[in-house]
């Protein structure tokens, strides 16, 4: 099993790790939102690994476009996760599933070299 990269492949961030990964000589599996729609039991994962707050990109454009409403129901986990669904790239990027099952959000070079 490789490490999975959870993303958009579009975002500078993204690009910041598929890099880091090649410069490093490690394989990977990675996996756009943008062309397979994360699943219920995915997103639970992520929010039992990660906690939801940090699963949740709040500092995005898409976040600051969200109605009031939306921006509440990110809250609660029931009422997130279909947000997080159908606004993809709300989720916090990358979110890397090392193979030992652990699991990382955002950029964190020094923790991604500490894996290997």
């Amino acid at each position: 099993m490789s490490v999975k990269i959870y993303g958009i492949k579009n975002c500078n961030t993204m690009k910041k790790t598929f890099t880091l990964f090649e410069t490093l000589g490690k394989e990977y599996d990675f996996i756009d939102y943008k062309k397979q729609k994360p699943d219920k039991g995915l997103l639970e994962s992520f929010i039992d690994s990660l906690g939801l707050n940090t699963v949740v990109n709040r500092k995005g454009t898409t976040f600051r476009k969200l109605e009031e409403s939306d921006k509440a129901a990110l809250e609660s986990i029931e009422t997130a996760i279909p947000i997080l669904q159908e606004k993809s790239s709300m989720i916090k990027r990358p979110i890397l599933v090392f193979e030992d099952g652990s699991m990382q959000a955002g950029f964190d070079e020094e923790l991604i070299r500490s894996k290997f």
